[in-house]
């Protein structure tokens, strides 16, 4: 399961995670989503669904969403209450609603933005933390299930400077800005996101840079990194843009490319997934790229190419 993305390629209008906002309340042309917002029964259209934790309406075509999370349970866990709960079962669908109504209930849950996005991923990444020292189930935690995939590729990153393509939130080079000897560039499509990443790190501490830029077109020279990181982003794309983003990391890597995928039966449409991989297919893409490699399986699928 990959982290869920705030990547709008193409939308209308972006998402800008940083708006100004009234507290306990987010809204955009798509969605609305209030905070405690069953306290508000009588006041809107009748709900379409109530879950352990969201009341959904609609009026007109716009979403209207109201949660009862309080700012201690705000972490990326919220990906798969969301799916869960309310994609899943479809009561609503699409990357952008998803996209939005998680954006709108991470505001709506503090206020003030950089307070929501700085709670949500110190909630995050301490949870990350914790669950290397004592495992979780991870069958309803996008983070437990998540978290043995970052302490692997923290394994396999060496020393220097390391570039991080489809960063999404950014929870990976976070966790790679605080160890020493490290250099830390994210990268990812959405100006948003990465202006979200840059806010936060400075806010919390660990320096890093955030580049814009598709992962098959790095504004970086050759060889300009010690290693890049390719982890749960090809799911994302199709075969051949895959396998550009592969020759690019190849390109920018001085000693070693890291590539992570999940093992599905079918690509998880709420997260963005177009294909699936197996072991035969990871296989298949290293020998395309005549460099020595390795796969290996470890909470899905690991390509690891040898640059230099």
């Amino acid at each position: 399961m990959s982290v869920p993305s705030l990547r709008s390629a193409i939308t209308a209008r972006r998402i800008d995670p940083l708006a100004p906002g009234a507290p306990g309340l987010y809204a955009d042309h798509v969605v609305r989503v209030v905070r405690d917002g069953r306290a508000t029964e009588g006041t809107g259209p009748r709900p379409i669904v109530r879950t352990e934790h969201f009341t959904l309406r609609r009026r007109g075509r716009r979403v209207e969403l109201g949660h009862t999370l309080r700012p201690d349970e705000l972490d990326n866990d919220l990906a798969g209450l969301l799916a869960e709960e309310l994609f899943a079962p479809g009561w609503l669908s699409g990357s952008d609603v998803f996209e939005r109504v998680f954006t709108g209930v991470v505001r709506s849950c503090v206020d003030g933005p950089l307070p929501a996005w700085t709670t949500f991923y110190d909630n995050t990444l301490a949870r990350i933390q914790k669950s290397w020292q004592a495992p979780e189930p991870a069958e309803h935690s996008s983070i437990a299930g998540f978290a043995p995939v970052y302490r692997r590729t923290l394994d396999l990153v060496g020393p220097g400077v390391v570039l991080d393509v489809g960063s999404c939130f950014g929870f990976l080079p976070m966790l790679l800005a605080g160890r020493e000897r490290q250099t830390v560039i994210a990268s990812d499509l959405s100006r948003g996101t990465m202006r979200l990443l840059r806010t936060v790190a400075r806010a919390r501490g660990p320096a890093l840079d955030a580049l814009v830029c598709d992962a098959a077109r790095v504004p970086l020279p050759d060889r300009a990194v010690d290693t890049v990181t390719v982890i749960h982003v090809l799911e994302h794309l199709d075969p051949g843009h895959g396998d550009t983003v592969v020759r690019e990391a190849l390109r920018l890597a001085r000693r070693r490319v890291v590539v992570a995928v999940p093992y599905e039966d079918e690509p998880t449409a709420a997260y963005g997934h177009v294909r699936c991989f197996t072991p035969a297919e990871l296989t298949a893409l290293g020998a395309r790229t005549d460099h020595r490699f390795s796969v290996g399986d470890f909470h899905g699928g690991w390509l690891v190419l040898e640059a230099g």
